[in-house]
């Protein structure tokens, strides 16, 4: 039997905290709010701790623990998150699974970088933690919905992926980040940690044992337990001299990263546009064209998935190859880029119109203003430009500092202003939605709908409620349920959260 060459794909194995714009920048420890006596807040001042940009993730030893300790795995201990140990410790894992279940595909980016902070944080799990680690797949299923494959694969590795509970969860995101070898070992070791007969098979050929992933493959067809189409690709994989005579099948339903790596396999990959999120991430391991790198970069950074200066990087990393589409993003971000760098107030003038409108066009206005604001507030800018200018500052990491490009003349300037330092004066509000903005920010405790979640002391359960509450209500514009969510957000100390969510439903709107 013929052996299959195996391409060799390098993924990095880099887990950027600062991915997630906020996760690093933690807020004030959330066991240390006492909303019940706590006074209004005006404008808190949170400092975050320093922590590196480019942290790496060291090689992980997988040393399979106990459920409840799997449970409560995390990459960001308390001291990072800010989040209390005690945040899930009140809570059902059924009630916590249903709510990560319904978290919108495209959050508010202010609450997406906050979901990643809580499903990252080390935390007692739930009381009824069991032997199926079922609160820790719930974080990682969140996290592969959002396309966050690096971080969710090292959060199972921490916790061991060598179980039966998990191992299925490990072999996914391994496959999804072309990293599967470890998976593969622990599997050739332990066959039982997975029932599925194509994973044994496909680590069996991987370890070049091809006469007895045969005979499994063999016993399988005979015994039914594999569909037509898998044990079609699994044939061409451990036999790729049959692709002359057997056709690839048609793509299933539904794709799994085994399937999709088996595609690849047989030299007939698939493109990732009309799959899952997650599955972009393959676009990204050096072995698909510019565009489509750029296309899966949009998709992931848009939900926080990876570094909004990876997707700049992309963009800028050589000359467009055409027009249109994804290539008038790639020249519109380059021309802002290349303004900038030279410090002409007419070109910037030019090209900043056209980057923002190339970013509205895919929902990344606050991924590329983190990319910007910075040096927008050191440039040129004419006086036309100014509130453009101004408003990406506002949807960017460093909103407080609008100020410095465009002082605030308008009652709406002046507005945001205040939200951007947490203290929105309600004479400045000139709609609804503005006016339940600004009462939110004016007083220190939670709104009536959460304050029974937080007394019982279900606190990851009455953030994930609020954060869902905000989400919903600012992509309707609903100004009575945005007021409440956010109130309640500030007084359990999430102020740059709040903040940051309420200037993004004022100025982003829905995201497409």
């Amino acid at each position: 039997m013929s052996r299959l060459r195996h391409a060799s794909w390098h993924a990095g194995t880099a887990l950027m905290v600062l991915v997630w714009g906020g996760i690093a920048r933690a807020e004030a420890p959330l066991s240390a709010i006492d909303w019940l006596s706590a006074p209004p807040v005006s404008s808190p001042s949170i400092e975050a701790p320093p922590v590196s940009a480019g942290a790496e993730v060291p090689e992980v030893a997988v040393t399979p623990l106990d459920a409840p300790r799997a449970d409560a795995v995390g990459l960001l201990p308390a001291a990072t998150s800010g989040l209390p140990v005690t945040l899930w410790e009140r809570s059902t894992t059924a009630t916590l699974a249903g709510l990560l279940d319904r978290l919108a595909e495209r959050p508010l980016p202010a609450l997406q970088a906050l979901y990643h902070r809580l499903l990252l944080a080390e935390a007692n799990p739930p009381p009824d933690t069991g032997p199926r680690a079922r609160f820790l797949n719930a974080r990682l299923a969140t996290l592969r919905r959002y396309g966050a494959v690096e971080p969710a694969l090292a959060l199972v590795e921490r916790a061991g992926g060598a179980t039966p509970a998990l191992f299925d969860a490990w072999f996914d995101l391994a496959l999804l980040a072309g990293q599967e070898a470890p998976a593969c070992a622990a599997l050739a070791r332990t066959p039982h940690l997975s029932r599925d007969t194509g994973a044994r098979i496909y680590c069996l050929a991987r370890a070049g044992e091809w006469e007895t992933a045969a005979l499994i493959l063999r016993a399988a067809e005979a015994a039914g337990t594999l569909t037509e189409t898998d044990a079609t690709l699994l044939t061409l994989f451990l036999d790729p001299e049959l692709i002359d005579e057997i056709p690839p099948p048609a793509p299933p339903e539904p794709m799994t990263p085994l399937r999709f790596r088996l595609f690849e396999a047989i030299g007939a990959p698939l493109g990732t546009r009309d799959l899952p999120r997650a599955f972009a991430m393959a676009d990204l391991r050096g072995t698909a064209g510019w565009k489509a790198e750029i296309e899966a970069a949009e998709r992931l950074a848009g939900t926080g998935a990876i570094a909004g200066e990876r997707l700049f990087g992309l963009y800028t990393a050589r000359r467009r190859a055409a027009s249109g589409g994804v290539w008038e993003r790639v020249a519109a971000v380059q021309a802002l880029d290349a303004a900038l760098e030279a410090g002409d107030a007419g070109a910037i003038a030019r090209a900043l119109p056209a980057m923002w409108a190339a970013a509205r066009e895919v929902g990344l206005q606050t991924v590329l203003a983190d990319i910007f604001a910075e040096r927008l507030l050191d440039a040129p800018l004419d006086t036309a430009t100014r509130p453009l200018g101004a408003e990406i500052v506002l949807l960017s990491a460093q909103p407080a500092r609008v100020s410095e490009i465009l002082p605030p003349a308008t009652a709406r300037e002046r507005l945001l202003a205040g939200i951007a330092r947490g203290a929105p004066q309600p004479a400045d509000a000139r709609t609804p939605l503005e006016s339940a903005i600004a009462r939110a920010f004016a007083t220190g405790e939670p709104a009536p709908e959460h304050r029974a979640l937080i007394e019982a002391g279900r606190l990851g359960e009455a953030i994930l409620v609020a954060a869902a509450q905000l989400d919903a209500a600012a992509q309707r514009a609903a100004p009575a349920a945005t007021g409440a969510a956010l109130a309640t957000l500030r007084a359990l100390g999430l102020e740059e959260t709040a903040r940051r969510a309420a200037l993004q439903a004022l100025l982003a709107g829905a995201q497409p």
